[in-house]
């Protein structure tokens, strides 16, 4: 009885990832589309006086009005490891001779353990993505593999520049800070994305994830 033998099952990290190409400050995606993303400061609302809530709450109302184009509003929450920083505190706390400061400074650690030992400790970035899809090209941008991709990078960004410009100044008047992520905080931003570390430490070595865009490794 002959067996049939079946071919070994062969994939690589890039067929996983959606991200083609990071030119600049845009990402092209496999299906042709592109984006770009933005990086916002956050407001404790919370905290605010009930005067100064009415006032972003209209704020951020009249930003969503003034906008004639779609957006994606992301929230990034990565699990926080906070030894480094207790490591910190401890070493502090044996050079300080101030009997006051050091008994404070004790009890600072002790409250920061507490909220480890009962929480997760979080670290939240926000996010507001700007897409770009192959059909504002027209009826031939519904393939994707009609243009190349220096071309729709190149449309990709005369669509989205105006539409960045127009988010930061809107951005601005509600109080918040941000800022356009460039290639290398893009590439750095999906490397950690991809490869979570389990003590919650973001990874820098993005030069391995361009490798996976660049090679297919």
């Amino acid at each position: 009885m002959i067996k049939k033998q079946t071919a070994p099952i062969k994939s690589t990290t890039q067929e996983f990832i959606e991200v083609k190409e990071i030119t600049d400050d845009i990402v092209l995606l496999k299906d042709g589309s592109c984006a770009l993303v933005i990086e916002t400061s956050a407001i404790n609302f919370s905290l605010l006086a009930e005067e100064e809530q009415d006032s972003l709450i209209y704020a951020f109302g009249s930003l969503l009005n003034s906008l004639s184009f779609s957006i994606q509003i992301v929230i990034a929450s990565n699990r926080m490891n906070i030894s480094d920083y207790l490591d910190y505190l401890e070493r502090h706390l044996q050079k300080q001779l101030n009997p006051v400061i050091k008994e404070w400074l004790e009890k600072y650690i002790t409250f920061i353990k507490s909220i480890v030992t009962q929480n997760s400790v979080l670290k939240k970035r926000f996010f507001l993505v700007i897409p770009f899809s192959t059909l504002e090209m027209g009826a031939k941008g519904a393939v994707p593999s009609t243009y190349s991709s220096e071309y729709v990078l190149q449309r990709a960004k005369t669509a989205l520049y105006p539409k960045r410009d127009h988010i930061l100044r809107l951005l601005a008047r509600v109080g918040l800070r941000s800022q356009v992520l460039n290639k290398t905080e893009l590439v750095n931003f999906f490397y950690n994305l991809y490869n979570p570390s389990a003590t919650g430490v973001d990874l820098v070595d993005s030069s391995i994830f361009e490798s996976y865009l660049v090679h297919g490794e």
